[in-house]
């Protein structure tokens, strides 16, 4: 009897020290091992639409930093765990305009060569969306890593067919010459303390504008400019900046017009309002490239740009870093019907092509996602964003502007991505086209084309039903341009003899 209780004790203590080296084998913050995934040594590739063809973004560093060695150690963990390669490199049936098309190719195919994941551009994800080409996720969403702006420009009917996880990228900003501000009498922390107090306004910025604009030497052209930058931007941030949106569902999930909206009409105005103070390319670069404002910034002429985040807090070579004076930024400013800065999101799409596996393969490639990109353990999420940016921007950009921006809540999803890429859908009939009257007549004018691609997004109507109707209407304005020249040409006066 003795040996018996010998040998289950015996038995009792192998199992508690088996469970606590399992215990022991989940590293600490490793999220829960999901049991029963496995990939049985399969590679799945997350194919992206930027990358060089030869890229393997798993690359190692030869001699990482402590945080980068902290993402290899959980990478080398997951993959061991769950028996799996994950490679994210650029897919070579595509990139940034051709990737929806082959997404397109693989779903009506019903074959995938790999395992994959696909990230799309937003500009392209309506058609994915509208037409059934990629899979339902139905993992849970609801933990920080995922960006909301995301989710929801990707539901429809209730279900949600695209994701992100990462950070939240910030978009329109204002930057601003701290000179050029202080020599109009400007302390410039004046606006990071409205910034940081929720008071900076449309019309503590245009306060600002009017008192730094000047001509000088009265020769009628101004020395100093107020405001320059892309007018898209621009046009962006006073829509959005007033809490509102162009396109919207409605309660039965059905794509909508809704740049017709008070707070809409108001920022395209404001847009218009604020044209005055930006130097227009025909007076300055008739014949330079669309980016001409960028050298125009950095003469040093100008108090404020109109710019987005990467261009202050890109790599190296981007804008700001460019400059030889200091600079500053805050968020963009406030509209009168906003409760908070907002800004639309950018923010790229990942999928999964429909048709070409089975449910439990796309629930095992959803669950390899979410681990792949859980945040790093180990390291301190809420600093980590940071990165080297105190070295090349002031504290308060780092702590206000960007700290702000950065928060997904004040990121809103721009439903036009579903309609297509914005200077498709937007670019003639809106902003391209804010000379043409009061922004409800521009709307006015632009809502037969934008409802017919309601309708074809909503899939009330077609395609090739829209093509035909693009094509007929231009017949008719070609039609109208040469009825319009021979009919100046007939009252054209008579050349002497």
């Amino acid at each position: 009897m003795k040996k018996i209780m010998a040998l289950v004790l015996a038995a009792l203590m192998l199992l508690g020290c088996c469970s606590f080296a399992a215990a022991e084998e989940l590293p600490e913050g490793y999220p829960e091992i999901i049991e029963g995934l496995d990939f049985g040594g399969q590679t799945v590739y997350i194919y992206d639409w930027w990358s060089s063809d030869d890229v393997d973004h798993s690359t190692r560093q030869a001699d990482p930093d402590e945080e980068t060695q902290l993402l290899y150690d959980y990478r080398d963990w997951l993959e061991a765990t769950y028996n799996v390669k994950i490679v994210n490199c650029a897919w070579d049936k595509g990139g940034w305009q051709e990737s929806p098309q082959e997404l397109a190719n693989m779903a009506n195919d019903g074959k995938a060569d790999d395992l994959c994941l696909i990230v799309i551009d937003p500009n392209f994800a309506g058609g994915p969306l509208a037409n059934g080409l990629i899979e339902e996720w139905t993992i849970d969403l609801t933990g920080p890593q995922w960006l909301s702006s995301v989710s929801d420009l990707m539901t429809k009917d209730g279900k949600v067919y695209g994701v992100f996880a990462g950070d939240q990228e910030p978009r329109e900003e204002i930057f601003f010459n701290k000179k050029v501000l202080e020599d109009a009498g400007i302390d410039y922390n004046e606006i990071y303390d409205l910034a940081a107090s929720g008071e900076w306004t449309w019309a503590k910025f245009e306060e600002y504008m009017e008192k730094v604009q000047q001509d000088k030497d009265n020769d009628g052209i101004n020395d100093i400019w107020a405001l320059t930058g892309n007018g898209d931007r621009l046009f962006r941030g006073c829509v959005y900046g007033n809490g509102a949106v162009l396109f919207d569902m409605d309660e039965n999930g059905k794509l909508v017009i809704a740049a017709d909206s008070d707070a809409c009409l108001k920022g395209i105005a404001q847009r218009q309002e604020w044209d005055r103070f930006m130097p227009q390319k025909a007076d300055f670069a008739p014949d330079g490239e669309w980016n001409w404002f960028e050298g125009f910034w950095k003469q040093g002429t100008t108090a404020f740009f109109v710019g987005q985040n990467y261009e202050g807090f890109g790599d190296e070579s981007c804008l700001m870093r460019s400059c030889d004076f200091e600079w500053g930024c805050v968020p963009f400013p406030k509209g009168p019907d906003a409760d908070d800065y907002y800004y639309a999101a950018v923010n790229n799409v990942v999928v999964i092509p429909a048709n070409c596996y089975d449910a439990e393969t796309v629930t095992k490639l959803e669950q390899i996602y979410a681990l792949y990109t859980y945040p790093t353990p180990g390291v301190d999420q809420d600093t980590a964003w940071i990165g080297d940016k105190y070295t090349f921007a002031d504290d308060k950009a780092v702590d206000i502007t960007f700290a702000t921006l950065r928060d997904p809540k004040r990121a809103v999803g721009n439903k036009t991505y579903l309609l297509g890429d914005e200077n498709t859908v937007l670019g003639s009939t809106l902003m391209w086209n804010l000379g043409s009257g009061t922004p409800a007549e521009i709307i006015e004018g632009a809502r037969e084309i934008w409802q017919f691609r309601c309708d074809v997004f909503n899939g009330d109507k077609t395609a090739d039903d829209l093509n035909n109707y693009i094509e007929e209407q231009q017949r008719l304005a070609e039609e109208a341009a040469a009825a319009a020249a021979e009919e100046a040409a007939e009252e054209a006066p008579a050349e002497n003899p």
